[in-house]
């Protein structure tokens, strides 16, 4: 069989890959982007339903969850959200703000990827796709890839087969096997920005399926205020997939479902209603059904005036600190990104290269490098993918 030669082959032509690729090829490398899937950027077509979250205004190294929290800052601090809007400006696509410095396009996340692949073509990347990588060796400084029936080979690798979340759509944990193949430290995977499910004594909340409230969700010491929305399963809507990235096994997850009420609000509600009961005090700022479940589980009948304040203080304190004891998540195919990877220990952060390996690069979700939800993994994406561009 014989090998066609070029100056970097990239694996994956996801967000990262596709930026790693083009940038290189711009600089005049000639590069091979490979991906078993039958078309470019599934994940990007799929994101912001269907209209990509492409980065997020408010990116910051603080917001990323890795074993090593100042890794991804000199990426991040030298291609910008600012860099990438300026791309998607270049290209005419029209977009908007929706909340908390979430950029989607007006149109479709279809654009997106059409801007990468021009950008790929301006620089004469050799796109391939639909086979599966059978082998990678590294003998006399070359790495060989044979897809499918064909071998390739080049100087330089870039893995960005991102990580298992969303099975589906193809993902698998193809890089850790490979990073380990190569001698590299692979921080053990997890699913995040996923749903979580509810089991024992929380069993009841299911019944609320559908039902969604603004509330502060935290897990360990990081507390996220936005929507919550019960699940047939569980617990899920932004702010508990955002907690989702901070929780483990065994530990609570936190609902302060009144995070905009007043403290002792519960006792002037009696002072000035004494005849209003606790679940009409909730119906006032909670959806019926959830005031209703939260009433049930408090315990608390008849007027407001027949409660000690002790006892409304206790049912207000709980409203703040309502304990979840999570059994378990959604998993790795309702997980929109995976926390862990390919461990930053082994990599430089300035040009994401292996330290041990020479020429072997990892970018984007491969890497123990996990953004919040909101464009924050897109921007890692560019940023990481941009600075291995810039290098092979």
């Amino acid at each position: 069989m014989s090998t066609t030669e070029f100056d970097a082959i990239v694996l994956g032509a996801g967000a990262a890959g596709l930026m790693c690729a083009a940038v290189a090829g711009q600089r005049g490398r000639r590069v091979l982007l490979l991906d078993h899937a039958d078309q470019v950027g599934k994940k990007i077509l799929i994101s912001g339903g269907g209209r990509c979250n492409f980065t997020n205004v408010n990116t910051a190294p603080d917001r990323f969850i890795s074993a090593n929290p100042h890794f991804a800052k000199s990426a991040l601090a030298r291609y910008t959200p600012a860099d990438f809007i300026a791309l998607v400006d270049r290209y005419g696509i029209a977009y908007h703000e929706k909340t908390l410095g979430q950029l989607f396009c007006d149109g479709s996340a279809k654009q997106i990827v059409a801007i990468l692949l021009e950008e790929a073509a301006n620089g004469g990347v050799d796109v391939r796709t639909g086979q599966p990588v059978r082998d990678v060796t590294h003998a006399d400084a070359k790495f060989t890839v044979r897809f499918g029936d064909a071998s390739f080979s080049a100087p330089a690798l870039v893995i960005a087969t991102g990580g298992p979340s969303i099975p589906q759509m193809g993902a698998t944990g193809f890089a850790y096997d490979l990073a380990r193949q190569f001698g590299l430290k692979v921080v053990e995977p997890r699913p995040a920005l996923v749903p979580l499910t509810l089991g024992g004594d929380d069993v009841l909340f299911r019944e609320l399926s559908g039902i969604a409230a603004p509330v502060e969700a935290r897990a360990g010491k990081t507390a996220f205020r936005e929507a919550a929305l019960f699940t047939h399963r569980g617990l899920s809507g932004p702010a508990i997939l955002q907690a989702s990235s901070y929780w483990r096994h065994g530990e609570p997850v936190t609902i302060d479902f009144l995070p905009d009420a007043p403290k002792d609000w519960l006792l002037e509600a009696k002072r000035s209603r004494p005849r209003t009961t606790l679940r009409a005090a909730l119906g006032a700022m909670l959806p019926d059904r959830l005031a209703e479940t939260l009433a049930e589980r408090l315990a608390l009948p008849g007027e407001l005036a027949a409660q000690t304040d002790r006892k409304l203080a206790d049912a207000e304190s709980r409203l703040a600190r309502w304990d979840f004891c999570p059994n378990g998540t959604e998993g790795f195919a309702k997980a929109e990104v995976t926390v862990g990877g390919i461990s930053t220990a082994s990599l430089s952060s300035q040009t994401m290269v292996a330290k041990t390996v020479p020429n072997l690069y990892a970018v984007g979700e491969a890497v123990d490098v996990t953004g919040w939800l909101g464009g924050y993994n897109f921007q890692w994406a560019w940023a990481s993918g941009h600075a291995a561009g810039q290098v092979i």
